[in-house]
């Protein structure tokens, strides 16, 4: 018998992390004046608001956690349907 993944384990781990990935990426580019600031610009465009501040960080962190969150519970849900 395959295990199973955990939906909501998967999903608040997943959206923790890269809600923490785009939030000190985004602080570390306002800290820098510019660090990383193509991928910042890039992301932008995906994330509304997420910008190299320290309001654009907080903004990139919560959509980042979001996305992250519903990306991991789909992988999770993949995982058990297909593990079956």
């Amino acid at each position: 018998m395959a295990m199973k993944c955990d939906v909501k384990s998967t999903a608040l781990a997943a959206g923790i992390l890269w809600g923490l990935a785009l939030l000190f990426l985004g602080l570390i580019s306002a800290a820098t004046g510019g660090y990383a600031s193509e991928f910042i610009n890039t992301f932008g465009s995906v994330y509304f608001g997420y910008a190299p501040t320290f309001i654009g960080a907080i903004i990139g962190g919560i959509l980042g956690f979001i996305d992250g969150a519903i990306a991991g519970a789909i992988f999770a849900w993949l995982y058990n349907y297909f593990s079956k």
